[in-house]
């Protein structure tokens, strides 16, 4: 009875606050880096340099989402899962969250060409990225949409995000927190969309689990690419 106990599924409820608590106590939030960020206790270099390298992050989002993208079988699964490489790469030119970056980091006073030259991204940065994409290439579905439940909670670090800049950080243009605005709203969409395939998809204790590390995965993944920002050399 014990072990049949211990195997048995949490039900979607348990599940849901497992996957909830991971956030709660490893989002990248917590970081020191960002909590220096929303104290407005940055310098303008090393805010820069935040800037530059999150941008190698932001440039394979819509990478990792087209891998996984490949997984669906359903094609009104595909229909839906598209819609978030659009949100990034946009639908025409001038568009999307990418170019809404590089408009960050033209307000932040970085120019656009050092943004796009991939030479500048640190190396803990570029293996904390490649080791994300690769996750998604390589692991199942489930896997792969898990670790996306970061979104959940990205509208709420979006909001403290947008309230620091604005009181801390006022050379900074403020056109250029178009990114963090257009956030809120897709990141929490993202996020239960997300979380709604998890919960249908885990239906085994085993997959459960599967799905809790790899949102524990993903946390780890921003979390190195902050200590590598944290400890790297300026960027001008």
């Amino acid at each position: 009875m014990t072990a049949l106990h211990e195997t048995a599924p949490w039900t979607p409820g348990e599940f849901t606050e497992r996957l909830r608590a991971v956030s709660a106590e490893r989002y990248h939030d917590r970081h020191p880096f960002n909590v220096r960020m929303h104290e407005g206790t940055l310098t303008r270099e090393e805010l820069r340099r935040w800037i530059v390298n999150r941008f190698h992050y932001q440039r394979h989002i819509p990478v990792k989402d087209a891998l996984i993208l490949a997984k669906f079988d359903d094609p009104s699964l595909r229909r839906g899962w598209v819609r978030r490489i659009q949100d990034h790469d946009g639908e025409k030119d001038g568009d999307g969250g990418i170019e809404r970056w590089l408009r960050l980091g033209e307000a932040a006073g970085v120019e656009r060409g050092d943004l796009l030259d991939a030479s500048r991204v640190l190396p803990g940065v570029r293996l904390a990225v490649d080791g994300y994409v690769n996750f998604c290439r390589l692991r199942p579905l489930l896997d792969a949409v898990a670790a996306s439940l970061t979104e959940l909670s990205a509208p709420d670090l979006m909001r403290t995000r947008i309230d620091a800049f604005e009181r801390h950080y006022p050379w900074i243009d403020m056109e250029g927190l178009a990114y963090f605005r257009t956030r809120v709203e897709q990141g929490g969409r993202d996020g239960r969309e997300a979380l709604g395939l998890v919960l249908e998809w885990a239906r085994t204790r085993e997959e459960q689990e599967r799905a809790v590390a790899a949102l524990g995965f993903k946390c780890d993944v921003l979390w190195t690419l902050l200590d590598a920002v944290d400890r790297g050399p300026g960027c001008g």
